[in-house]
């Protein structure tokens, strides 16, 4: 259940201008977002389910090279819904960073309060 009609939840399809992932200016992103916004829901959840499943990484956090490897997905498909999550307030930058498997430096982000409904 949405807290207010402005508030989306994991479920929600973000394919409006305003909360669809693709890059800007770009017809062949903006096409391949819509196209796959019907599927997101699902695979915010696993995103989502996987980041707070484990004590760890409730505790530590996570990067998206770590939710990439464990979850056996794209990069491109892993990092847009952590992007997504982000935009629907269920977990955000730390401000912290922790190397990738390459060796450099990533984002590690952590849960938010907010719980899915």
């Amino acid at each position: 259940m949405k807290d207010n009609e402005n508030q989306l939840t994991l479920l929600d399809r973000i394919d409006d201008p305003q909360h669809v992932g693709y890059v800007g200016g770009s017809d062949t992103s903006k096409a391949a977002a819509v196209d796959v916004a019907p599927l997101t829901g699902a695979m915010r959840i696993k995103v989502y389910e996987w980041a707070s499943g484990n004590p760890y990484r409730v505790a530590y956090g996570f990067t998206a090279d770590e939710a990439e490897i464990n979850l056996e997905m794209k990069h491109q498909t892993c990092s847009a819904r952590i992007r997504e999550l982000v935009q629907l307030g269920f977990i955000v930058d730390s401000g912290r960073r922790r190397d990738t498997s390459s060796g450099r430096p990533a984002r590690v982000y952590v849960l938010t309060s907010r719980r899915p409904s």
